[in-house]
């Protein structure tokens, strides 16, 4: 039985597997990706599942049930990173997904639906810019002006694909439909600290976060630092400042969560009062009602205070995408997986990062996993996670797959929208 010992070693045999020499980086269609394949491959064609790339290039593996083309239960995670990552955000979750289905062996030729294990070549989006490319091609969700798209280098999306042995063309391949698929399960580290808080090992996901990311352009009028009174400032920077400070006041004891990752001030000299000031906000709730009803209540506020500053506000909206709520049949599976490793009450909880699930529930529907992490650190070199909890999540996640693959009820609710966001 493959235990949580040998999956631990092998998140450090991938994470040797890195773009860069000092630090692990593993980027969407790279090198280092490649080897990150071979080694998994390796792994799933030992452990006895039929194994392929698909061309968006997720690494896919297969175990047949009582009969060969049945409908298939998703397993699995990603194995791209962020740059100077951790070594278990995504990889974990693809090496659990095989580590089950090395545990079950034998079973899963006995059930009524197949197993598969995919890793997804590109959840982060730290390449090319836009994130859940591998599974949003396998929800059939796919833009073909995604090719376009550059990386640093100039290097297009396309040609990046073929570089990598894959063929665009061939894309529309590596979709699934709602038939072939009984539903997708993920072990994930929570990525967050409330797990470690309440000392458990495990938390079943609710529902991944809705997002929306909007940009506010504060207008005020560029003048000399020296020779202007404060009556007849009309300072842009200190309008932005005060806004962002009210987006943390108004949005910390709410169930929502907002971050301003960016500022940018024109024209940036240090003797002339700021004419433009420019910050971007990050807001995540649990439900879209919760989010959206946040976005107003913030934009009212930061409208009057500026007025009251004599400041214009542009908001420019960037980016949306719904929350995805985990499938109640799921959802009961982890619980009762949870229950069965002597946890009697597990913790509900909303994912508040981006994950591929909210990809896949455009086809089927989806589950996920918390496993606690130090602190909650991650996308950071500190990410760790202990064998105890990862010992647990085997066991768990090993009794829900069981019950959901053997369920006689086993079938899909109709699929949510399309959907997909950076983690």
């Amino acid at each position: 039985m493959t235990t949580a010992r040998e999956v631990l070693a092998r998140c450090d045999a991938l994470a040797a597997c890195s773009d860069h020499p000092d630090h692990l980086e593993r980027a969407h269609l790279t090198p280092a990706l490649a080897a990150a394949h071979r080694l998994v491959e390796g792994w799933m064609t030992t452990a006895g599942l039929r194994t392929w790339r698909d061309q968006a290039g997720n690494l896919c593996g297969r175990v047949e049930g009582r009969e060969p083309g049945l409908p298939a239960l998703l397993l699995g995670s990603h194995l791209d990173t962020v740059p100077d990552a951790g070594r278990y955000d995504g990889m974990l979750g693809v090496l659990m997904a095989l580590a089950v289905v090395e545990r079950l062996g034998d079973e899963v030729a006995t059930w009524p639906c197949a197993l598969e294990v995919v890793a997804f070549s590109d959840e982060e989006g730290a390449r090319f810019g836009t994130a859940l490319l591998g599974s949003r091609a396998l929800a059939g969700t796919w833009d073909p002006a995604w090719w376009d798209l550059r990386d640093a280098s100039g290097t297009t999306l396309a040609q990046a694909a073929r570089d990598f042995g894959l063929d665009p063309t061939l894309i529309a391949t590596a979709a699934r439909t709602s038939d072939e698929l009984v539903g997708y399960l993920e072990a994930h580290i929570e990525q967050g600290p409330l797990l470690e808080e309440a000392d458990r090992s495990l938390g079943v996901v609710t529902s991944i976060a809705g997002a929306r990311r909007f940009r506010v352009e504060v207008v005020g009028e560029a003048r000399h630092a020296g020779g202007t009174p404060y009556p007849r400032r009309r300072d842009a920077l200190v309008g932005a400042a005060e806004a962002i400070v009210l987006v943390e006041r108004t949005v910390r004891d709410s169930g929502a969560i907002a971050t301003v990752g960016q500022l940018a001030v024109e024209p940036g000299a240090v003797n002339v009062i700021p004419g433009r000031a420019v910050f971007s906000v990050d807001l995540r709730a649990v439900d879209d009602d919760e989010r959206d009803a946040m976005r107003t209540t913030l934009l009212t506020g930061i409208e009057a205070l500026c007025t009251a500053r004599g400041l214009g506000v542009h908001v420019t909206d960037l980016y949306e995408a719904p929350a995805t709520p985990c499938a109640g049949r799921l959802r009961a599976a982890l619980r009762a997986g949870v229950v069965a490793t002597g946890d009697t009450d597990p913790m509900d909880l909303w994912s508040r990062a981006g994950h591929d699930g909210m990809a896949v529930s455009a086809v089927t529907d989806v589950g996920m996993l918390f496993v606690r992490c130090h602190d909650g650190i991650s996308h950071h070199p500190a990410e760790a996670v202990r064998e105890v909890d990862v010992a647990a999540g085997l066991d768990a996640f090993t009794t829900a797959v069981r019950a959901v693959a053997t369920d006689a009820r086993t079938g899909r609710a109709a699929p949510s929208a399309p959907v997909g966001a950076p983690a």
